[in-house]
C-alpha cells in the first residue's frame, strides 16, 4: 500500500532566520572560514564552503581561478580532456587544493577519473554525480573508488534522506551531496514527481552525517544570498552553487544580445540542450529532466562572489555568529506564508548590474 508521510517538509522560500541579540560590532569580524577533517580520507580542508556546481556552463576551469583568490571550491565538469586538465595543473598549481575532478558511475568515466588523478596526483578531491544517488549500482561504484583511491576526500550524490546519506558515508565517500530537484533549471520535480523540499532535507541529512562524523553539501535552490545563509544555518557544511554562477566572464557558453539585453545560456546536466551536445541526444529510454534558460550577463564574477560572501557575512551577524561555524547553532528559522524568492532574486540580480555599471 501507498504510505503517506504527513510530516510537513520545508523549502528555503517557506522560512526566514530569526535575529537574535549580538554582541559583533561589524559584519567585518564574521569568519567565513571552516576547517573539515573528513571521515575517510583522513583529509583536512581549510577555506570558505562555498561549491560551483560541476555543470559544464559553470564548472569551469576559469571559474576555479577566481574562486581559489577566495579560497572558495569548484567542482570541475567531467568534459574536459586529459589534456586540458593537464595544462590547466600546470598553468595554475596554487587552484588545484580548491578543486574536485568529477565523474559518472560508467566504466569510462571511472578510467577517465583513473587518466586525470594518475596524472596530477596534487588533486585530492572527487565528485561522483548521478542524478539517482540511490541506486545500488551507485553505492558499488563510490566503494570502488574509495578503494582504488582511498586517501581521495570523495563527495558522492544526489540523496535527500538520512539512511542514503549513511550508507554512501559507509561505502567510502565523505561529504554527501544532498538534493533531487531543487536546481533553477532542473525539471525532475515536473518529469517525475520525485524530490523533497531542500530545508528539511538538509537538515534531516545534516543530522545523519554528522552522527557518522561525516559531511553534506547542500547542493540546488539557492537563487540569491539568503537561500545560502539558510543552508548553512540549516546544517549544510558545503553549499553547491549553479543558477548563482551562470552568466559570467567566467561562465562557459558565448554572450548573445537578445532583445537589446546581453545574455548567457544556462542549461540543466540532464537537460535536451546538455545530452545533444555530450551524448548525440536524448536516449529513447528516458525523459529530459533539465530546462535551458537564458540568464542575464553579469560580468566578472568577483561581483557576485562579494554580494554572495557580505551576504552571508550579514547573516551571521543577526543571529550573533561570530563565525560560519555557529550559524548553525545560532539558527533559528521562521515559517513564512508569503516569501517572494523570485522578488528577491529579481533585486539581487540588479544589484550585480548595479556593480557592473560602476566599473
Amino acid at each position: 500500500m501507498p504510505r503517506v508521510d504527513a510530516d510537513l517538509k520545508l523549502d528555503f522560500k517557506d522560512v526566514l532566520l530569526r535575529p537574535k541579540r549580538s554582541s559583533l560590532r561589524s559584519r567585518a569580524e564574521v569568519d567565513l572560514t571552516r576547517t573539515f577533517f573528513f571521515r575517510n580520507s583522513k583529509q583536512t580542508y581549510t577555506g570558505i564552503p562555498v561549491i560551483v556546481s560541476n555543470m559544464d556552463t559553470v564548472g569551469t576551469f576559469e571559474m576555479a581561478q577566481v574562486m581559489a583568490k577566495y579560497t572558495m571550491f569548484t567542482a570541475i565538469h567531467k568534459h574536459y580532456s586529459l589534456e586540458q586538465w593537464k595544462l590547466f595543473a600546470s598553468d595554475h598549481p596554487e587552484c588545484i587544493e580548491h578543486i574536485a575532478v568529477s565523474s559518472g558511475s560508467g566504466l569510462a568515466d571511472f578510467e577517465k577519473l583513473i587518466n586525470i588523478i594518475e596524472a596530477i596526483p596534487l588533486v585530492k578531491y572527487i565528485c561522483l554525480d548521478v542524478a539517482n544517488g540511490y541506486s545500488e549500482h551507485f553505492v558499488e561504484f563510490v566503494k570502488a573508488v574509495h578503494v582504488r583511491f582511498p586517501k581521495h576526500t570523495i563527495m558522492a550524490g544526489n540523496v535527500v534522506t538520512g539512511e542514503m546519506v549513511e550508507e554512501l558515508l559507509l561505502s567510502g565517500a565523505d561529504i554527501i551531496k544532498v538534493g533531487i530537484g531543487p536546481g533553477s533549471v532542473c525539471t525532475t520535480r515536473i518529469k517525475t514527481g520525485v524530490g523533497y523540499p531542500q530545508l528539511s532535507a538538509v537538515i534531516e541529512c545534516a543530522d545523519s552525517a554528522h552522527g557518522l562524523q561525516g559531511h553534506i553539501i547542500s547542493d540546488g535552490g539557492c537563487s540569491c544570498p539568503g537561500d545560502v545563509a539558510k543552508a548553512f544555518g540549516a546544517g549544510a557544511d558545503f553549499v553547491m552553487l549553479g543558477g548563482m554562477f551562470a552568466g559570467h566572464d567566467q561562465s562557459a557558453g558565448d554572450i548573445v544580445e537578445k532583445n537589446g539585453k546581453k545574455v548567457k545560456l544556462f542549461y540543466g546536466m540532464s537537460s535536451d540542450t546538455a545530452m545533444k551536445k555530450h551524448a548525440g541526444g536524448v536516449a529513447d529510454y528516458r525523459a529530459s529532466e533539465g530546462k535551458t534558460v537564458e540568464v542575464p550577463y553579469k560580468g566578472d564574477v568577483e561581483n557576485t562572489i562579494r554580494d554572495i560572501l557580505g551576504g552571508l557575512r550579514s547573516a551571521c551577524t543577526y543571529v550573533g555568529a561570530a563565525k560560519l561555524k555557529e550559524l548553525s547553532r545560532r539558527a533559528t528559522f521562521i515559517r513564512v506564508q508569503t516569501h517572494h524568492t523570485r522578488e528577491m532574486k529579481s533585486i539581487f540580480t540588479s544589484q550585480v548590474a548595479k556593480h557592473l555599471s560602476e566599473i
